[in-house]
This record gives C-alpha cells, sequence and structure tokens, in this order.
C-alpha cells in the first residue's frame, strides 16, 4: 500500500505545498491552500527514473570509462590528497563549523574549474544571490561558466541534471541541511530530509556524471550533523578545522575512495580567500625566543605529515591551597599524569607550583609523542634552564616514567634532520641522543640528580 501524506493544494492554480501557508507561493493568491490527502509515489516514480547503462548488469571488463578521467580542482596540493582530483560521478562531503570557511574554499574551488571551462553549479540554500556574487567578487571568481542558484528546493537543481551532455561538470550544494525534498516529510536538515536530499543528489549526479561537494553542518562536539548514511553515501569525506580567531585552517581528509585517508593541508585565511601553506613543518613555530625557559619542540605527524611544533609551560609559585593545572591545544589529562609521573619518578614536588601548558600556534594535538617535549617544557620552566637552541623531542611518556616509541619515527627522523635540528632525542635511537627514561631526560639536559 503506498503511503498517504497530507499536502496543501491551492485551490486558484493548484500548486502544491508541504505546508500551510497564508499566500500562494505560485500565484500569491491569499487564503486559497486547503489540506488535502495524496498517495505518496515511491522516491524512484517521482524522481522519474530511467535505466541507465550503469545500473544494468553488465560485464566488468565491459564498462566504458573513458568519460570518468578526473579533472583539476586547481589546487595541485588538493589534487593530490584527493588523489586525481575531481572525479566524475563522484559525491565529497565536506564539513567543518560555522564560519570556518568552507563556503569561501569551495567558492574558490569553483572560480578555479570554471575558469578552466568547464561549467559549475553553485547551489545555496544560504545565501541569496547577490550575496553569493559579492563574496564571488571579493574573491575574484567571477565567470560565466559559474552558475549560482539560490534554494531550498532539491527539485530545482534536477532540470539541470536530466542530460549529460549539458549537465554541470560540478555542482556544490551548500549546505544539505538547507535544502528539502517533497518525497520526504518534515523540515529542512531532519533526518528523513537529509537521507532524501543526499540520496536524490548522489544518484542524480551518478547518471550524469557531474562531481557533487556537500556541505553538512557539524554537531557541537564536531563531529558531521545528520544520520551516518550520509558519510556511507559519499565517496569522500574532508573537515575544515581550525579556530576562527586564527589565521590558520586545516583540511583533514577522513575517507577517500580515490587517494590515501588522513591526509592533511594547512591554509592560511587571506583577504583574497584560503591559501594553500606550501611547506607548514615549521609554520606553527612563529618567531619564538629559545634564550627563554619553558619551550620545546616536538616533531609532531598528523596523519601522514610532520610539522615542529612549540610545546610551552610555565611553573611558578602557587598562593592557591590547589594548585592550578591549565593546558590548552592538548587534553589537560595528558598534563596531570605527567606531573605525577615526575613527581614520583624524579621525586619533585609541584605541591606549590601552578602549572599552565599550551601548543604554540593555537594548534590541537592529541598524538602521544608530544609527551617527551612536554616533559622537557615542564622541567624547562620548573629548573629556569632553557633548552638547546635547535632541539626537538619526541616520544610517549609511560606511567613508570619510560620513554615508549611512537608511529612514524622514520618520517618525524627525516624532517628533524631536513630542518637540521640538533639535538635530536628521543626513545630507542642511541645515535640521536636516544632516551630511556624522564631520569635519564633530566640528567641530561639539566644536569640533576
Amino acid at each position: 500500500m503506498p503511503k498517504v501524506r497530507e499536502v496543501y493544494v491551492c485551490t486558484s492554480c493548484g500548486a502544491q505545498s508541504a505546508q500551510w501557508k497564508g499566500q500562494c507561493p505560485k500565484c500569491h493568491e491569499w487564503n486559497t491552500l486547503e489540506m488535502t490527502r495524496v498517495a505518496q509515489a515511491s522516491t524512484a516514480k517521482q524522481a522519474g527514473r530511467i535505466v541507465s547503462p550503469s545500473s544494468r548488469i553488465q560485464p566488468l571488463s565491459h564498462v566504458s570509462s573513458h568519460d570518468h578521467s578526473a579533472f583539476g580542482t586547481g589546487l595541485d596540493a588538493l589534487d593530490r590528497i584527493l588523489g586525481r582530483g575531481f572525479v566524475p560521478g563522484a559525491a565529497i562531503l565536506v564539513g567543518g563549523e560555522p564560519g570556518i570557511g568552507k563556503s569561501t574554499l569551495l567558492l574558490q574551488l569553483a572560480g578555479a574549474v570554471a575558469r578552466e571551462g568547464r561549467t559549475v553549479l553553485y547551489a545555496s540554500g544560504e545565501e541569496s544571490l547577490p550575496q553569493i556574487k559579492s563574496r564571488a567578487e571579493r574573491l575574484g571568481v567571477l565567470s560565466d561558466a559559474l552558475l549560482a542558484v539560490s534554494t531550498s528546493r532539491v527539485e530545482d537543481l534536477f532540470p539541470l541534471l536530466e542530460n549529460p551532455e549539458s549537465a554541470p561538470a560540478l555542482l556544490i550544494v551548500d549546505s544539505v541541511q538547507t535544502l528539502a525534498s517533497d518525497s520526504a516529510e518534515g523540515l529542512p536538515g531532519n533526518v528523513s530530509q537529509v537521507r532524501a536530499v543526499s540520496t536524490e543528489l548522489v544518484e542524480r549526479c551518478k547518471r550524469s556524471n557531474t562531481t557533487l561537494v556537500l556541505v553538512g553542518h557539524v554537531t557541537k562536539d564536531g563531529t558531521l550533523a545528520g544520520p551516518r548514511l550520509l558519510e556511507h553515501l559519499v565517496d569522500t569525506v574532508i573537515s575544515l578545522e581550525g579556530d576562527r580567531r586564527e589565521m590558520f585552517r586545516m583540511l583533514r581528509v577522513l575517507k577517500n575512495r580515490f587517494g590515501p585517508n588522513q591526509e592533511l593541508l594547512i591554509f592560511r585565511m587571506v583577504q583574497k580567500g584560503l591559501e594553500i601553506v606550501e611547506d607548514p613543518s615549521t609554520f606553527f613555530l612563529g618567531a619564538r625566543d629559545t634564550a627563554l625557559s619553558g619551550t620545546a619542540v616536538v616533531m609532531a605527524v598528523d596523519g601522514q605529515r610532520p610539522f615542529a611544533v612549540e610545546i610551552q609551560a610555565l611553573a611558578t609559585r602557587s598562593y592557591l591551597s590547589i594548585p592550578r593545572r591549565t593546558g590548552l591545544g592538548f587534553d589537560v589529562n595528558r598534563l596531570h599524569l605527567l606531573i605525577a609521573v615526575l613527581e614520583k619518578r624524579l621525586h619533585l614536588n609541584f605541591g606549590q607550583v601552578d602549572i599552565y601548558a599550551k601548543v604554540g600556534g593555537g594548534m590541537r594535538l592529541q598524538e602521544p609523542g608530544l609527551d617527551l617535549a612536554l616533559v622537557a617544557a615542564l622541567l624547562s620552566s620548573f629548573y629556569d634552564i632553557p633548552l638547546p637552541e635547535r632541539c626537538v623531542l619526541w616520544g610517549e611518556v609511560d606511567l613508570n616514567g619510560q620513554i615508549r616509541p611512537v608511529s612514524s619515527h622514520d618520517i618525524r627522523m627525516t624532517q628533524a634532520q631536513r630542518l637540521g635540528y640538533t639535538p635530536i632525542i628521543c626513545p630507542g635511537d642511541k645515535k640521536y641522543r636516544g632516551v630511556a627514561t624522564v631520569a635519564e631526560l633530566q640528567k641530561m639536559l639539566f644536569r640533576k640528580g
């Protein structure tokens, strides 16, 4: 039995609306919408689906792939981490916090593809056409091949996707939570609407060989909003991360059917939009003063990309009954654990000391390799003795005070050597000042105990 749903039909022009309105949105007559019950057809029938060659069962060796050659995004670094650039018929989901720069980056990519002579459609349910044009003018990406539409109905996009010969090469939907489908009930953004909109768009774009880019909202926890189906449905999931108050953004590839996962790109926010940082190895160090105590450099790895990042610590006398422990840019529980290890294994007394620690440059690190650098920065501030000027460290500290190896050791070592760091202090490598315990680190750098 087909499902029955309630719609509001205009008695003047026959237009349908999912909800009651005082004025008909088509003929603009007042008080003409009346509720009626209609049988809800299946999504396939509503879409007027036709059998395409890709939906027929056939030997895989007979499948033609001549029209599936990827085209560039306009950014060589982005092409590299995506694997082959934009693949026709592929679906890409881009997530990120509000104001992080998703729309700016995608409009830049749309302009770059349009300059190559390919048609691009930018569909927005959040901005009007004058707003989109104003942003495009600021970014310098206006082009006759760059089309735009402001709508909240997904059906408005279907006519351009009917004919594969005239369909756009790239369709950007900003965002999937602002579009609604007539085949689903509820307001835009709910689970059923997001599922229906994304499924219909992905299906039609595959038939027309159009690359689809969906912008998705995130929850307060930083995860993509909507049903998990959305991430399984697309080929690539990209997250744009960072602090809106900082000048850099990190683009992270979480899922990729056409290339490697966990790749990372660093962007710098400038007046003309987002600009790629070609060599981010020392981007997060800034202009650091190596003569000051309480700072250490860790060779961190995010994905497969190594970064030299400054760890800062401040140990100062406390006038509180319970000393403060504050950490920014990493899990503060890691700071509590390391302080307990130093008190137990080095017999230090932090009971009357406030300790503050942070990751320099506004970056956030989650990897265990920063333990050794954090311990070195804490001891440097506690003894008020600066570390050697070009010293770099990495390693995990366990509860026994032993230094454990971490992943991507060769990548860190190669990058540290390329940047000319010395001494290189890491576990399990006697050639480069290897250390086995925090006691050895203390004796090596501060000549104590």
